[in-house]
């Protein structure tokens, strides 16, 4: 029960994050932001449930296939006439390559099989953690003006402007780092059922960039704790 991460959870976990967003800051681009990531968080759910189930209809497709070069193996063995008497040398070895081919016809679909089902999941897979590695940096975006006024002199005309007092800063930053973390569950979900390394190593980049910006976050929130 607490061995993988629920989609259910992960989402009303973002619904009371955005909630508590646009309390504190309505109508503003992270509420935005992070209805975005609930968005994404359904696609990617939609894809899980996709990738962790067999694809029929590609397999009825090559089991049909399958069904039809045995139809030809047995046709050609049958053609095969094993009398001695009987026997013709041209026959037999015509009979025999044939039914080599098709037993290798055979092995290639079923191999393909796998392969083509194997690489259709990945792709869906990597497709839809390109979209948590982007919605990462967007999240990092929204942060990298908000700095506290303290540490900010000689503002020139383009300087941002600062319109958060320490603490409202402070509650800003913090639901990026909660964005960050969702993202980074978001990702781990594509492990729980299903194991390819590729995808593996995709999640285990998604978790070390969203790491590595939360720190940047969590460094702002204490120089302005610490002023």
């Amino acid at each position: 029960m607490y061995r993988k991460l629920d989609f259910n959870k992960v989402n009303k976990s973002i619904d009371n994050l955005y909630l508590r967003i646009e309390e504190r800051f309505p109508n503003s681009g992270l509420s935005k932001v992070c209805m975005e990531l609930k968005t994404i968080n359904k696609e990617c759910d939609k894809a899980i449930r996709f990738i962790t189930k067999p694809i029929y209809w590609l397999r009825i497709g090559f089991g049909i296939l399958i069904l039809i070069g045995l139809g030809t193996l047995f046709y050609s063995i049958s053609l095969i006439n094993i009398s001695i008497e009987n026997i013709i040398v041209t026959d037999f070895v015509q009979a025999a390559e044939a039914s080599i081919n098709d037993v290798i016809f055979i092995i290639a679909a079923i191999y393909f099989l796998f392969k083509a089902e194997s690489k259709i999941k990945l792709n869906i897979a990597l497709k839809n953690i390109q979209q948590l590695r982007i919605i990462a940096h967007v999240i990092d975006m929204h942060q990298l003006t908000k700095v506290p006024k303290s540490i900010i002199s000689n503002a020139t005309a383009h300087s941002p402007q600062r319109n958060l007092n320490n603490f409202e800063l402070c509650r800003y930053l913090d639901y990026c780092s909660e964005m960050l973390s969702l993202t980074s569950k978001i990702s781990a979900m594509f492990t729980n059922d299903y194991n390819d390394e590729v995808v593996l190593n995709s999640v285990k980049e998604i978790e070390a960039l969203t790491t590595s910006l939360t720190v940047k976050v969590w460094q702002k929130i204490i120089l302005i704790n610490e002023g």
